[in-house]
């Protein structure tokens, strides 16, 4: 009994201190992220003291609103934020010089200047979206410093912009320099780590689905939904990556590119998994049999492992090997509409890991490569609607701010006009979270005037040094840092942000301190009045709900693919193309595993029927292809489906030679790839009927 006895006791030392170890590692990332936070505003406030600047609590503003628990997440996100201050600074100069005695046409143009920015950050994405914003209230910040009681332009504006400008970007320049002193970065290794995940995964279950064809298809349908969503979500994590190189900056649609090729390799997997679950046993086991035969085995060992590490390892050695699977593919001899489906459908899936490919080549540092072209930047925005409702809300809401001011003359007017735009322009991109990210800032706004209240009136008249200074700001910072990234609570967690977010602006450190608490209290009941009537313009005027953003991309997408059908004037498939990739990239996150389904199978459709057209109007058939078109433009997939098996007919009784046998037989294959595609989902197809 002794002896158990003495060993309990290093025994509970050892769980005790492996239970230690544990959750300092997992506090480590909170703590190290707070200890970034608080040196990046102190560095800031040092330097804006340090030149006497008149406002200095804005650059340690901008430090607090840069950092970011990632390196590319804050050094991409301060780029934009330099981008958006000097546009917002412009703007108000050229405002101010425009219209210097007229108030009334200053602060509505002001107003429509605001919801032309939230109206780009709807369209654009992820901190292109962050600058949009930042360029509205950078001009509500400036004309707010520079109105009287009631409004009206100032000839101190152009000083003032470039005052407000150079504090900002102080700031953002100490939190990169303090981030990247403390973080080697990671978002490069992790975006490829998820591209590699997601490709092996992909080229894994779409390998074994053909290898099981041969005995018992499988459905895989539920795995190409899941994929789907998983790709959606790689968009925020780019950006990120962008932050953190200026080779992966410079080449940036390679990513992109990326990206889209898996959605093409899902819509390739899409293809071969429907027609093969339409044959009948004999021929559903001899074209799997055929197709992976046509595999190099290189390719299908490296399928069979399903490691994402082999996928990094040599991406160019990989794509060696896929490219020449992709030619052998396309060049194979077949004798049926079928194969040459199967054949095709799989070389589009090869053909979108080509890309991906080239994504990873470019994220593992691998030497210069010849790559297939990237898509350039094209403005594509898959439905104008919550962007004009974005802007319109922005317009209302300030523009009644800005009523009540001049009617009132309310001395604080001003800083109620800043916050609103504030909240209005950042969270109207967010949709249907804006409402709850709104109150939630509220609620932080609160909690940010009591803790700046305490240390500001307790603390701040007793300190004579900087460092003491900064030893109080930590008491703030610290805790306020380390709960941000510890909480797993949206709520929460955008609470605290906007408390750190507007800390400084409350305590308006300067040079010499005013300590005058009605002063105070003012300011803060001015920005909490902004605050509250934010959640207000959200509620009155909400934004479109998540279940109908997705039917307006599938209601859109649709007429889109009728109007394909009929168009005079052929789109190129990469416009087709891009045009879909952007309506998948936008489909919130509740949209329904069937949804997805239908946005890609009418990806699928639109770019067959683009081919098919051209097939047609180098054979001359192209009167009956249009018999059959004209029912896919009035919604009517049964009988789309019998004109085309009628042409179909017709393709397979023509007498061509040479080339024009493989067109013919080509053809073929993509009329079986749009009548699977429409008898699948014949009931989105025909929903509604083309005006």
């Amino acid at each position: 009994m002794a002896d158990a006895f003495d060993q309990t006791g290093p025994r509970a030392d050892a769980s005790a201190i492996g239970r230690w170890n544990s959750a300092f590692a997992k506090a480590a990332p909170s703590l190290l992220f707070a200890l970034r936070l608080w040196a990046a505003v102190c560095l800031a406030l040092f330097v804006a003291f340090w030149l006497e600047l008149d406002n200095p609590f804005w650059a340690g503003t901008s430090a607090a609103i840069v950092c970011q628990p990632q390196l590319g997440a804050s050094l991409r996100k301060g780029w934009f934020r330099m981008v958006g201050t000097a546009v917002g600074a412009i703007t108000i100069v050229v405002l101010t010089a425009c219209f210097p005695q007229d108030r009334i046409a200053f602060l509505v143009l002001l107003a429509f200047w605001c919801s032309l920015c939230a109206f780009a950050a709807t369209v654009l994405r992820n901190f292109a979206s962050y600058s949009a914003a930042l360029a509205g209230y950078t001009a509500a910040i400036i004309a707010a410093d520079n109105l009287g009681a009631t409004g009206g332009a100032s000839s101190d504006v152009f000083l003032l912009a470039v005052t407000r400008a150079s504090e900002i970007c102080i700031g953002i320049a100490c939190a990169g320099i303090v981030l990247a002193g403390t973080d080697l970065g990671g978002a490069q290794r992790r975006l490829a780590e998820s591209f590699a995940n997601l490709a092996a995964g992909i080229m894994g279950r779409f390998d074994r689905m053909l290898a099981l064809a041969e005995a018992q298809l499988p459905d895989t349908k539920a795995e190409r939904r899941e994929f789907v969503r998983r790709v959606i979500a790689l968009d925020p994590v780019i950006d990120q990556a962008l932050g953190e190189s200026s080779l992966v900056r410079y080449h940036s649609p390679k990513l992109q590119t990326a990206m889209y090729g898996l959605f093409k390799a899902l819509d390739g997997w899409r293809g071969v998994a429907t027609h093969l679950s339409r044959l009948p046993e004999d021929a559903r086991r001899q074209g799997a049999h055929v197709i992976l035969r046509s595999l190099p085995s290189e390719l299908r060992s490296v399928l069979e492992a399903g490691s994402p590490a082999l996928w990094i390892a040599d991406p160019l050695a990989l794509r060696r090997v896929c490219e020449a699977a992709v030619r052998t593919l396309i060049a194979l001899p077949a004798d049926t509409p079928s194969l040459r489906l199967l054949a095709d459908e799989t070389a589009k899936v090869l053909a979108g890991m080509l890309h991906v490919l080239d994504g990873l080549a470019l994220l593992v540092d691998a030497p210069h490569h010849r790559s297939l072209g990237a898509r350039g930047f094209r403005l594509s925005e898959p439905d104008w609607l919550p962007a004009l409702i974005n802007a319109a809300r922005a317009f209302l809401a300030i523009g009644a701010v800005e009523l009540f001011w001049v009617a009132t003359a309310w001395p604080n007017g001003a800083s109620a006009i800043v916050f609103v735009a504030v909240l209005v322009l950042l969270l109207s991109p967010k949709g249907d979270l804006a409402y709850g990210g709104a109150l939630a800032f509220a609620l932080g706004i609160v909690g940010a005037v009591v803790c700046a209240a305490a240390i500001k009136f307790a603390m701040l008249p007793a300190l004579q040094t900087f460092p003491a200074f900064c030893a109080a700001l930590g008491l703030f910072f610290l805790p306020a840092g380390f709960a941000m990234t510890a909480s797993r609570q949206p709520i929460v967690t955008a609470a605290l942000t906007a408390m750190a977010f507007n800390f400084n602006p409350l305590l308006a450190p300067t040079n010499e301190m005013n300590y005058d608490t009605i002063q105070y209290y003012n300011s803060a009941l001015a920005i909490v009045v902004g605050c509250s009537v934010a959640p207000l313009a959200f509620l009155l005027l909400p934004p479109l709900s998540p279940a109908l953003r997705v039917r307006r991309l599938l209601a859109l997408t649709s007429r889109d693919l009728r109007r394909l059908a009929i168009a005079p004037v052929l789109p190129t498939p990469d416009y087709w193309e891009s045009r879909l990739y952007s309506r998948l990239t936008a489909l919130p996150d509740q949209a329904t595993p069937l949804q997805r389904a239908q946005l890609l199978a009418a990806l699928s459709v639109g770019a067959e029927i683009i081919g098919l057209r051209q097939i047609a109007t180098h054979l001359g058939t192209t009167p009956e292809l249009d018999a059959a078109l004209n029912h896919i433009a009035l919604g009517h997939s049964t009988e789309a489906i019998a004109k085309l098996r009628q042409f179909d007919d017709r393709l397979a009784s023509a007498r061509e030679t040479g080339t024009e046998v493989t067109m013919a037989l080509r053809g073929r294959s993509r009329i079986l790839v749009i009548s699977e595609a429409l008898a699948e989902h014949g009931a989105y197809f025909d929903a509604g009927a083309l005006a």
